[in-house]
C-alpha cells in the first residue's frame, strides 16, 4: 500500500486500475478523477458533493472531460451517484469492487 500525504491508496490502484482506466481505456482523466475522488471522500469521511465545475477544477481538467469521467466511472461502477432531487449537486461514492470481491469472498469460508 502506497501513502500520499496521509492518504491510503490501494495497491490495486496503481497497479492495476491505472493501466485499465489510462492504457486499455484510454481515459487519463477518469484516472485522475477517480483518485481525486477518493482521497476527498477519506478527508470528508463520507460522499463527495461537488459540481462539475469543482471536480474540474479540482481535478485540473475540463468541465466537459468531468462530465465524461464521471459517467465512465459509474459504467464502469467504480462510483456511485446520488442526489436528493434531480436539480441538486450530486453526491458520489466511490467503489472499490476488488476489496468487495475479496470482503464477500472472506465471508463465504468462514
Amino acid at each position: 500500500m502506497i501513502t500520499i500525504a496521509m492518504t491510503a491508496i490501494d495497491d490495486y490502484v496503481i497497479d492495476t486500475l491505472m493501466r485499465d482506466l489510462v492504457g486499455h481505456d484510454h481515459r487519463p482523466a477518469s484516472f485522475l478523477v477517480y483518485l481525486w475522488l477518493a482521497a476527498e471522500q477519506v478527508r470528508r469521511k463520507g460522499q463527495v458533493e461537488i459540481s462539475y465545475q469543482e471536480l474540474a477544477e479540482s481535478a485540473g481538467i475540463s468541465k466537459s472531460s468531468a462530465q465524461s469521467s464521471v459517467g465512465w466511472l459509474l459504467k464502469r461502477r467504480l462510483l456511485t451517484v446520488s442526489r436528493t432531487s434531480i436539480t441538486a449537486t450530486p453526491r458520489y461514492t466511490v467503489r472499490a469492487p476488488w476489496r468487495e470481491a475479496a470482503q464477500r469472498l472472506a465471508g463465504r469460508g468462514r
